[in-house]
């Protein structure tokens, strides 16, 4: 298999997989504002309906991962895309928390076949020397998505309602089957008979693996549980429900919406870019670590009230820390599954995604019942970033220290890896 051919799949399934996050990134923006429009009784079940979908995946994901061992790669994205494209249009008719609930629990399941696939093609469709080019491209491509579905549902639904972008969204999702049934070049399954969910007893995670899936649960459960889930509603407390802007007035969805948008424009170029900084000769520990100290340092600081264009800007600089520390885990993720494991170590990073992500938005809006809520979610949130520092300068020191011929023998190793 060619690298071209390999690159051509991983960018296939990152354009379907965009097309299918549509309504999903439609509701972060839309639901905390528009909760009484959509059916619900109160805003606590705002923070339950952005979280059921993660919590459906954790058992799902091994289930997913032990089927994509028996179907094609395309086979599971066809599921997949059916699934996108049923619960978008059904969030336009939702009417009451029963319904949302079954809706996400489906599109949990969709993205299930999504992530894990997605993230399995791309280990093993691409070279080491650009895997971590490749990966920030992947990412990058399918959260164009959620640029469409957070710029396109703030500014829409204010003037169409949700009925009618839901379904014009979920339409959109489906427009995905006709590209997988006309690419007939992926047909493969992944791995083949090596997949196994499970892994065996004599098999255990190094330290470092554990180390990201630690990694990976903290930082989808303060990106996407807890700054994605409560931007609007940051805004809105912030600044109010409309408010001037360059002399128009606009809404807190809008704005937001659109704020949020510029990550998602510039993630194709900007996570290909961290990807291959961190492919280079200096490998993607030392970026990483930088990362991560840069997020801890920010995060905190939108919970306090400034000029509105002062605030915006750390705002951006949040959203850009949020493309490095993401593309850099799932790089690292990624050179450290096996070959003839990818899916099974993937499969439970996963898992630690999306406990993460279902947990931030429930605890959020948990603690956005008290008073100075947000100050002590997003100070919470620079403390734990900083602890992943430490505990990334602490595998990197300690890689530095071992004896010569054991650094010689792992440095080929990283070399060859990163």
């Amino acid at each position: 298999m060619s690298a071209i051919n390999g690159e051509r799949k991983i960018l296939l399934i990152s354009w379907i997989t965009g097309l299918s996050l549509l309504g999903d990134s439609m509701l972060y923006i839309i639901l905390p504002i528009y909760w009484r429009e959509a059916g619900l009784e109160s805003i606590w079940q705002v923070g339950i309906l952005l979280s059921i979908n993660r919590f459906v995946r954790l058992p799902v994901n091994p289930i997913v991962g032990w089927i994509y061992g028996k179907i094609s790669l395309r086979t599971g994205l066809l599921l997949a895309v059916c699934l996108a494209g049923i619960t978008t249009i059904g969030y336009g008719f939702a009417n009451s928390m029963g319904v949302w609930v079954l809706l996400r629990g489906m599109w949990g399941i969709a993205w299930s076949f999504f992530r894990i696939g997605g993230l399995s093609a791309v280990v093993l469709y691409s070279p080491t020397s650009s895997r971590g080019k490749l990966i920030g491209r992947y990412n990058g491509i399918y959260r164009v998505g959620n640029l469409i579905g957070m710029l396109g549902g703030g500014l829409l639904v204010p003037i169409f309602g949700i009925t009618s972008i839901s379904i014009g969204f979920g339409v959109i999702s489906l427009l995905g089957l006709p590209i997988l049934l006309s690419k007939l070049f992926i047909t493969e399954k992944i791995q083949a008979r090596k997949i196994n969910p499970r892994l065996s007893e004599k098999e255990s995670f190094h330290a470092q693996q554990l180390s990201i899936i630690i990694s990976g649960f903290f930082i989808t459960l303060l990106i996407q549980g807890i700054f994605i889930s409560t931007f609007s509603q940051l805004v809105q407390s912030q600044y109010g429900a409309t408010f001037s802007l360059f002399g128009w007035i606009i809404s807190a969805s809008l704005f937001s919406g659109g704020l949020q948008a510029l990550r998602w424009g510039w993630e194709p170029f900007l996570g290909s870019l961290v990807g291959s900084w961190s492919d280079g000769r200096y490998g993607r520990m030392p970026l990483y670590i930088g990362s991560l100290v840069g997020m801890g340092a920010v995060f905190s600081i939108v919970a306090h009230s400034f000029p509105l264009y002062i605030w915006s800007g750390f705002a951006v600089l949040i959203m850009i820390g949020s493309t490095f520390v993401i593309t850099l885990t799932d790089a690292v993720a990624a050179d450290s599954s096996k070959t003839n494991r990818a899916v099974p170590f993937l499969t439970i990073y996963s898992m630690a995604q999306d406990i993460g992500a279902a947990c931030g938005p429930f605890i959020s809006y948990l603690l956005l019942t008290a008073e100075n809520g947000f100050y002590y979610l997003y100070t919470g949130g620079s403390i734990a970033f900083l602890l992943l520092s430490l505990l990334w300068i602490h595998h990197y020191i300690s890689s530095s220290h071992e004896p010569d011929r054991v650094r010689r023998n792992k440095r080929s190793r990283w070399k060859n890896t990163f």
